[in-house]
């Protein structure tokens, strides 16, 4: 490791995922180069699988610790871990990386290096593909507002995939395999400046787990930095791998729609007449009982 100071620190927040967190962890040291300058951040968020030991057996020793662990002592959700973890990233930018992802093909070295090439680009992500190789939809979204959320809850964006005014949130009718401009990233790989997390706070604790990255990508768009897909790096996401007991899939259901509540609340609410806004909760809480009885009856 180099004596200065990093181009790029990489934060990566785990939760009793230790098999992937090593795996990740051994796919960012091989896919980073001799010329790659990089602090690598291990926040454990008080997991009880023996991942705090697995990193320190494997990455930190008395001659050469490569990983810079945390070790919180209780689970702090995603948002207030990561806050952990920008404390001591010493770089002017920062990848977010989700312990259960792969990182192929020099994902990291490519978007960094996209990134630097534009002032006015705050934060991007790559292609995140599932291990079938159908993208993760997450690291591809517009924003959830009222009508973008009901023209993708009722099905209209799947029966118009290509139109920009029934797809704003899957944000199917732009073309992954060219990079652009989008709204929203995905919090397993969002790579960002440093000046850009500082002028929002970074992460928003008032979200426990999931939203998170939805709001962040919200916040830096409010103060004019821009938000890209860079379609030529990739990283494997083994989304939801945590995620087999029925007790564990309705606690992240209780999750999401509560970010969707929480975000609604913080930028739409007060938009709208009392009955629509009503109307509004009202379909959030149904759209949670819907998704406890799908996983109860599965």
């Amino acid at each position: 490791m180099s004596t200065k100071d990093p181009d790029l620190s990489i934060i990566i927040l785990n939760y009793n995922v230790k098999d992937l967190l090593i795996n990740c962890l051994d796919s960012v040291f091989k896919n980073r180069g001799k010329e790659d300058n990089w602090q690598i951040i291990v926040v454990d968020n008080g997991s009880e699988d023996g991942s705090v030991e697995a990193v320190k057996k494997k990455y930190c020793n008395l001659l050469s610790s490569r990983v810079d662990l945390m070790e919180n002592k209780s689970n702090l959700g995603f948002s207030a871990g990561n806050n952990v973890g920008v404390k001591i990233a010493k770089a002017p930018v920062i990848l977010f990386l989700n312990p259960d992802t792969v990182v192929v093909d020099k994902a990291i070295s490519k978007s960094l290096k996209f990134l630097k090439s534009n002032p006015d680009i705050g934060a991007v992500t790559c292609r995140v593909e599932l291990p079938d190789g159908r993208l993760d939809y997450s690291c591809h979204r517009g924003f959830p507002t009222p009508w973008n959320t009901f023209a993708y809850l009722s099905g209209l964006s799947k029966l118009f995939p290509h139109s920009s005014l029934f797809s704003g949130y899957a944000a199917t009718y732009l073309d992954t395999k060219v990079t652009h401009e989008i709204d929203c990233l995905t919090g397993a790989f969002l790579m960002v400046r440093k000046i850009a997390g500082e002028q929002i706070g970074w992460w928003d604790t008032d979200y426990f787990f999931n939203g998170e990255d939805v709001e962040f990508c919200y916040n830096l768009k409010q103060k004019g930095w821009r938000t890209y897909f860079y379609a030529d790096a990739k990283v494997i996401h083994y989304k939801g791998s945590s995620y087999v007991d029925k007790k564990t899939r309705i606690e992240v259901v209780k999750h999401g729609v509560s970010a969707m509540r929480i975000f609604f609340m913080k930028h739409f609410y007060k938009n709208y007449p009392p009955i629509f806004r009503d109307f509004i909760l009202a379909g959030i809480k149904a759209l949670e009982h819907y998704r406890k009885f799908k996983i109860w009856v599965s």
